[in-house]
């Protein structure tokens, strides 16, 4: 067994606040005003879009570098989306400063579909919970 990933929320005196520590990185969670929090940082939706798009971003500069390939800068952004069916999805974009060759294009878009994170989100994952 490995570990690849930690993080850590404790939580603070404000409703639905917490502070995570991740590695040597700090950083806050909350939900929206709308929802009753105070907006002091990423809602836990947030932080899955977030992983997706970093692990997006990260793979496709690898490949490139792997293939001395020059994408230029570029942005991911994802959406986690819900339906009142219960039906959930995240939708991903991708957009280049530079032009791409259809072919690049592509080899893009396979390669976004098959990340480590994507993958994950695209499989059933166990969840052990255990109280200390």
């Amino acid at each position: 067994m490995e570990i690849i990933a930690n993080a850590e929320v404790q939580s603070l005196d404000e409703p639905w606040s917490g502070e995570v520590k991740s590695g040597k990185h700090q950083f806050m969670t909350d939900k929206p005003e709308s929802l009753g929090g105070q907006d002091r940082g990423p809602a836990p939706y947030d932080f899955i879009c977030s992983g997706l798009v970093s692990c997006t971003m990260i793979t496709l500069r690898m490949y490139a570098s792997h293939k001395g390939l020059e994408l230029g800068q570029f942005s991911v952004e994802a959406d986690f989306n819900s339906n009142k069916e219960g039906k959930e999805w995240i939708e991903r974009r991708l957009s280049f400063a530079q032009p791409l060759s259809d072919e690049l294009k592509q080899k893009i878009l396979d390669i976004s579909s098959k990340t480590p994170v994507t993958k994950t989100l695209l499989r059933s994952l166990d969840i052990k919970t255990v109280l200390l």
